[in-house]
């Protein structure tokens, strides 16, 4: 099992993460470090530098910010025929490399998505998911924090291992959900699993997302006031891509509103034009990178 972790802009809480990694009870073969990061604090590049001395970890640094880029970077160095893609900021459970090899011994698996525990959240217990739908709307409303084991369309890149093999064959990750690149697991998923895999929720792989407040996607400002497209152009590019015409303009003119008049806007009104530019911006570059994705086939 190799353990990747994609990382940007993030300092202490690297650290840290890395070092809870490190102890993991029957832990990982290898660790990368797939660092977006320009320029770190001297405390850091000399921790991350003592580590790859020593064979710890694997740093890796990588020119430009992009989720997606840095996951595929990591499905062609990784080592191990597993990969296990971890957030920067999260405490893992004791077990957490242990469960997602067991899970993988069943040969259909493709992929294996754990529970994701934000702060204050405990498991819920018989609860396995929202209303599943269809199309579209399949499992986007999963409940990743459920103690009933499942078959899955939707995940979370946090902690989410795969076959790397299988990963690679399917094409590994759409590297055109920039920005954020909000639903790029889940377009990534849904590809697995056309292609005949399967994907499996695992609720005894636990991590504790720490939601650190600076670096990561967080760079990109606070979505429901920026009027930058890249906050947005993820979802509406996956739309696109994923549903039937008229689904797919529904799921859209659903999200403009929810992200144009939410609670927030509502009571801070003179965002409203500021967060619908955003919205278009972002809805007219994902047509444009659906147009490019078809060209190259």
């Amino acid at each position: 099992l190799s353990i990747a972790i994609p990382t940007y802009g993030r300092e202490a809480v690297l650290l840290e993460t890395l070092q809870h990694l490190l102890t993991l009870d029957d832990g990982a073969d290898e660790i990368l470090v797939l660092d977006q990061t320009a320029h770190h604090e001297p405390r850091t590049d000399r921790q991350l530098g003592e580590w790859s001395d020593a064979g710890l970890v694997r740093w890796l640094r990588l020119p430009r910010p992009s989720i997606p880029a840095a996951m595929n970077e990591a499905l062609r160095q990784a080592r191990c025929a597993m990969v296990l893609f971890l957030d920067d900021d999260l405490v893992p459970d004791a077990g957490l490399a242990s469960a997602h090899r067991s899970a993988h011994w069943n040969p259909d698996v493709s992929a294996v998505v754990g529970m994701v525990l934000q702060p204050g959240e405990e498991p819920i217990v018989g609860i396995s998911r929202a209303p599943r739908g269809e199309g579209l709307r399949r499992d986007l409303e999963f409940c990743f924090r459920s103690t009933e084991r499942t078959d899955v369309w939707n995940v979370m890149a946090g902690n989410l291992s795969v076959k790397r093999d299988a990963a690679l064959e399917c094409g590994g990750f759409d590297e055109r959900f920039v920005g954020v690149a909000y639903r790029f697991e889940t377009e990534f998923c849904r590809r697995l699993r056309r292609r005949g895999g399967r994907v499996l929720y695992e609720p005894s792989a636990v991590v504790h997302h720490l939601k650190a407040p600076a670096g990561g996607t967080r760079i990109w400002g606070h979505h429901r006031t920026s009027a930058r497209p890249e906050h947005s152009v993820g979802d509406y590019y996956f739309a696109l891509l994923e549903g039937r015409r008229g689904e797919a303009a529904l799921y859209i003119l659903c999200r403009f509103k929810q992200e144009t008049l939410s609670r927030f806007h509502v009571r801070h009104p003179w965002y409203v034009p500021i967060k619908a530019l955003g919205e278009v911006r972002g809805y007219l570059m994902a047509r444009r990178l659906v147009r490019e994705r078809r060209q190259a086939g």
